[in-house]
């Protein structure tokens, strides 16, 4: 990791990453992307050391309560947060502020600030998203190697929804030829439902390939699963969207479910939710 002092810490549209890059592993990330033009290796976390005081001012300095995103592109929760604390303490300013909070992450160490996530949820509105992408243990190992696997992360949304905590789970990405199946899929939302989650986000059962994730994809293909990378590039070529042959009937399988369980899956109507201060009035209905 290497440290940096930031110039600024929230997008346009109150994105935060304390972060930039990871070591989770996961063979698929698109954050890998020549077009994110990391200047850095990937691996080698970038550290705004001073992303709590750019938070405290950024937040002063609004004139509406809103949500705070982060988690989009680096997950806030990697292994050196733990000795660092960046994330939780921005997590304690946007408490002390009252202002809304929706945290992406794959990490168990979530966990250790569900105290904040609570607060933060009673004074306005806090809403956790995990990823899940297979119900195979051996495979998730496999595809995020230095992540904790599904059934941990099934264990901390049943964890968050004990506590009042609304959750999003991503089912994404999906990879042609290695966990899209009906029993994978099954096997996810069944998660979701035992769980309660609010929705489920989907943008169709397959991946996104770019110039520099492409190739570290490719070779991790060549190391894990020997032979598809060819046969990724005779279906897809360069294509940017990669969709699984199965798109279509994996995609009803994915709407029915989420229907019969009451869970939201469209996706405009789950990033309003995860996009909206709750108005104080209905504050004690939402969930």
């Amino acid at each position: 990791m290497h440290e940096v002092q930031a110039k600024s810490i929230l997008s346009p549209k109150n994105g935060m990453n304390i972060y930039r890059g990871c070591t989770h592993g996961c063979i698929y990330c698109d954050s890998r992307s020549e077009c994110y033009q990391m200047k850095h290796s990937f691996e080698d976390v970038e550290v705004k050391v001073n992303a709590p005081s750019l938070l405290s001012k950024a937040l002063a300095s609004k004139r509406r309560m809103c949500m705070i995103g982060t988690g989009s592109m680096c997950d806030p929760y990697l292994p050196i947060e733990k000795d660092l604390g960046l994330t939780r303490s921005c997590l304690e300013i946007i408490a002390h502020e009252g202002f809304g909070l929706s945290i992406l992450t794959k990490s168990d160490l979530i966990l250790r600030d569900i105290d904040l996530l609570r607060r933060i949820n009673e004074k306005s509105r806090c809403i956790v998203q995990m990823t899940l992408t297979t119900a195979d243990e051996d495979l998730c190992r496999i595809i995020e190697p230095g992540v904790c696997t599904t059934e941990r992360r099934y264990e901390v949304l049943r964890k968050m929804h004990e506590n009042g905590i609304p959750t999003i789970v991503w089912l994404s990405p999906i990879l042609p030829w290695i966990n899209d199946t009906p029993q994978n899929i099954n096997g996810i939302l069944s998660y979701c439902a035992r769980s309660q989650v609010k929705g489920v986000l989907c943008f169709g059962m397959g991946l996104t390939l770019r110039a520099g994730n492409r190739e570290y994809f490719y070779s991790q293909l060549d190391r894990s699963f020997p032979g598809l990378s060819d046969r990724y590039r005779q279906v897809y070529g360069n294509s940017y969207e990669v969709l699984s042959p199965s798109n279509a009937s994996l995609m009803k399988l994915f709407r029915d479910t989420c229907h019969m369980y009451c869970m939201m899956s469209d996706t405009d109507e789950i990033f309003k939710f995860l996009n909206t201060f709750p108005d104080p009035q209905e504050s004690f209905f939402w969930f």
